[in-house]
């Protein structure tokens, strides 16, 4: 082959660069009905809590489980935030500016009673740990009393009542 034809040829891509250009025969393996199987989705949890240091503590505590979770500072970012993407539970503070969680959840309850809102738990999450406040999360429509401070293992005993998640490592 004379030097001429050698320069006007364009050397074969890297398997990875011909796949992303949508070359099939890359020689690369292809994923096939038997082989591939998608991610599983991450459980999606919706924290509410106007503290900045309980924010950061449960927040940490629920991407070391393997957990999404998205943020609501009072009950009305909560109801908002159900309402765009209801998530798979709730972790609700009961003391906030704005809309305090029992009102939140109260609400919450009545829009999936009315089917505008899928099902799903919702726990509360405060200091308070009298019989009187258990029952009043429990009236409003809580599914469980979680008291603070916050611990990993209780934490993650309790949401694996409610969620699938990953193992632990």
């Amino acid at each position: 082959m004379d030097n001429a034809r050698q320069l006007n040829q364009v050397p074969p891509l890297p398997c990875w660069l011909a796949a992303a250009a949508g070359d099939a025969d890359t020689g690369a393996p292809q994923p096939d009905g038997d082989d591939y199987a998608p991610a599983p989705r991450l459980a999606q949890v919706l924290l509410v809590e106007d503290n900045h240091i309980n924010q950061v503590v449960a927040l940490e505590f629920l991407a070391l489980m393997g957990v999404q979770s998205r943020l609501a500072k009072n009950g009305i970012e909560a109801l908002a935030a159900c309402e765009q993407a209801a998530p798979d539970l709730v972790l609700m503070d009961i003391q906030m500016p704005g809309m305090d969680g029992l009102e939140c959840a109260r609400r919450l309850r009545a829009q999936q009673r009315a089917g505008t809102l899928p099902a799903f738990p919702i726990l509360a999450l405060t200091a308070h740990a009298l019989d009187a406040d258990v029952a009043a999360s429990m009236e409003a429509g809580m599914d469980e009393h979680l008291t603070k401070p916050l611990d990993f293992v209780a934490l993650r005993t309790r949401l694996q009542r409610w969620l699938k998640l990953p193992e632990a490592n």
